[in-house]
């Protein structure tokens, strides 16, 4: 074994339902892939998925609090279903997309808006928007082995008890297979990977001390405190 000349970066876990953890590789996140979401930020339906990604060390596990981050004034909460894939793949086809799955998890896609509406108008990336620390609590991991691969249920998230966010896993102009399978033509997918697959309308702003709760029927829950 080759000898580091610094520390190796500590690994990034997500506890599992039923136990054990699973150790993150990339996670990758699929763009406007809820209906009402697109209207509502001005967008044309069914384009073809777009993806950007956020590092492995930008998660959180549920229940921790996570700083409100600088250079914003617009930081907004986003709740997704995350994909965690089991199995490496490429090319996959959709008729066998959901066997690369190992389970799925309630998560958030927390943004610097002003930094995301800035960029869009200049042409540049979204990086510093979406893939900052702390930008992706992630819930615990339920294994498909135990509930299934969901296609439909509410999809909910919830600032201080009150609603901000609903819909329906069914409303995804993107299904999981789609997804997956459009993905693997890109980059070749591989065990540890996660993707988060869209928000539902109702996106916005949160403040220091706010409590997130989001949940998805059928699959979980993540929560987090605005530090």
């Amino acid at each position: 074994m080759a000898d580091l000349v610094i520390s190796a970066p500590a690994p990034v876990l997500v506890p599992v339902a039923g136990g054990g953890f699973f150790p993150v590789r990339r996670v990758y996140c699929v763009g406007r892939n809820y209906a009402e979401h697109v209207r509502e930020m001005g967008n044309d339906l069914r384009e073809p998925p777009f993806f950007f990604s956020k590092p492995a060390d930008a998660v959180v596990t549920d229940g921790a609090s996570i700083a409100y981050p600088p250079q914003t004034a617009d930081f907004h909460h986003e709740i997704e279903l995350v994909v965690a894939i089991g199995r490496d793949g490429i090319d996959i086809a959709e008729r066998e997309a959901l066997d690369h799955v190992f389970g799925y998890a309630a998560g958030l896609d927390m943004t610097r808006r002003d930094l995301q509406t800035e960029a869009k108008k200049a042409g540049r990336p979204w990086t510093m928007a979406k893939g900052f620390d702390q930008s992706a609590p992630i819930g615990t991991i339920a294994p498909a082995s135990v509930i299934g691969h969901p296609s439909r249920g509410a999809i909910t998230l919830s600032v201080n008890g009150g609603e901000r966010q609903r819909g329906d896993l069914a409303e995804q102009i993107w299904s999981v297979p789609e997804t997956i399978a459009f993905l693997s033509r890109l980059v070749t997918l591989r065990a540890g990977d996660l993707i988060m697959t869209g928000t539902p309308s109702g996106v916005g702003a949160v403040r220091p001390r706010d409590v997130l709760e989001g949940v998805i029927e059928g699959v979980g829950a993540v929560s987090t405190v605005i530090a």
